[in-house]
């Protein structure tokens, strides 16, 4: 016969089945879909995870190409400045050029103005000068339009020669 402890034992053996098919009956299909969900929301953030990696790193390549580009815009701003001062510094040394060689030539002018004038009254005084000598040499006085006549030719004979 069976022994209680046999009894016992299938009693116990009846009971944990049925409790099994009651368990998964009723509680394994929600553990099921609880485990399922929880192992899709993971999966999600992961998936999210990496998704935010990428743009992250997307926008970190972006960022480093702007800044490149920054910094080749910095440089041929600088180089388009230099050349800007470069021209204006040629043109102001042009321009201070062109005024010396302005003021040189208005120099030259007034100096030969200067020149001929001064030899203008030089000449009319030693006009002067050789008629009083003429006239002190012929022991007689020129009239005055004698005067002006040979002070004339004198100062053709100057020109001629000067």
């Amino acid at each position: 016969m069976i022994t209680p402890s046999l009894w016992t034992f299938l009693i116990t053996l009846i009971n944990i089945g049925v409790l099994f098919l009651i368990l998964r009956k009723v509680l394994f299909k929600r553990v099921t879909t609880f485990m399922d969900n929880r192992t899709a929301k993971i999966q999600k953030a992961l998936d999210e995870s990496e998704e935010s990696k990428k743009q992250a790193r997307a926008l970190v390549k972006q960022y480093e190409e702007r800044l490149a580009h920054a910094e080749q815009e910095a440089q041929n701003i600088i180089m388009q400045a230099r050349k800007d001062a470069q021209q204006q510094a040629d043109q102001i040394i042009a321009a201070g050029r062109k005024e010396a060689l302005a003021l040189v030539a208005g120099t030259r002018q007034q100096l030969e103005a200067d020149r001929r004038a001064a030899l203008m009254v030089f000449r009319t005084e030693a006009a002067a000068l050789v008629v009083q000598a003429a006239s002190q040499l012929v022991q007689r006085e020129l009239s005055t339009d004698d005067n002006r006549r040979f002070a004339a030719a004198l100062i053709q004979e100057l020109d001629d020669h000067v």
